[in-house]
């Protein structure tokens, strides 16, 4: 089952039938056995016309986290462009390590929507999308649904220094979220393909794809650590870091589309824009 937050409410996905929940979004996503409780939610069925309907980022109150160097990719990617200031040893050690890179990422208000803007940094020079499986976990600490997250990235900035990554990750959409919150039956599959594809002038210039199955770190090990300490009252977003890494060549401009895919989840669309 998919949820949709909408211009026109909040919209349940069951197979190929549609219905408007009458709730309010923080009290519907924390409740217990989620899916169990939204397969009793189909009463007020409707039709459902998406040209007339503006899909807004399945988040309402909640923060939004992002772990880091959980592929080996990412790990190599975060080696490469830190070298020269010293810092390649920073991501090989916590690849490795058993405590997780977590850091935070977006309050509510800076995430964007599909079809909504991203923005790059104007003082950046080498901008990336993160394609990201991005986990929903309840008030309770349990994974209860998926989406699809953009993790915006100035890779020069967090390479010339580790300790500048809240400047290269939090900015002014700097994150994207949706299209919709997967809720499945039992946990998504380790074998689902994550897929990115960067459009610029109707051209594609990159694109690439990786399994989950090759992440080094469970979904649940990454729950446990950022729960540890921490309380989440209407529960939190947690994307699980990046296997697809453009070439070092590469660097976002303003107009590019960027187009993430998650098999079962659906595609996130984004274009991307400088804030002012």
């Amino acid at each position: 089952m998919k949820l949709f937050k909408t211009s026109k409410g909040i919209i349940l996905q069951n197979n190929d039938e549609f219905f408007l929940l009458q709730t309010g979004f923080d009290e519907l996503i924390n409740h217990d056995n989620l899916h169990q409780f939204l397969s009793t939610q189909t009463k007020n069925k409707i039709d459902i016309d998406w040209s007339n309907t503006k899909i807004l980022a399945p988040i309402n109150k909640q923060e939004v986290w992002a772990a880091g160097v959980t592929y080996l990719r990412s790990r190599d990617a975060r080696m490469e462009e830190s070298k020269d200031a010293g810092g390649a040893d920073f991501y090989s050690k916590v690849y490795n390590a058993e405590r997780p890179e977590l850091f935070f990422k977006a309050l509510p208000h800076r995430v964007a929507a599909h079809k909504e803007q991203v923005f790059i940094r104007n003082d950046s020079k080498w901008n990336v999308p993160e394609p990201e499986l991005t986990l929903f976990i309840n008030s309770t600490g349990e994974i209860a649904g998926y989406t699809i997250g953009n993790d915006m990235s100035s890779r020069d900035i967090e390479g010339e220094n580790p300790l500048y990554l809240p400047q290269a990750k939090v900015y002014e959409r700097s994150a994207a979220l949706g299209p919709c919150l997967y809720i499945p039956e039992k946990e998504i599959s380790l074998d689902t393909t994550i897929s990115i594809n960067i459009k610029r002038n109707t051209l594609e210039v990159f694109n690439g794809s990786i399994q989950l199955n090759r992440m080094k770190r469970k979904f649940t090990e990454l729950a446990e650590y950022l729960y540890r300490e921490n309380e989440f009252e209407y529960g939190c977003f947690l994307m699980t870091g990046t296997g697809v890494v453009p070439p070092n060549d590469f660097t976002l401009a303003k107009g590019d589309e960027v187009e993430i895919s998650i098999e079962n989840i659906g595609t996130l669309k984004n274009v991307v824009a400088y804030r002012k």
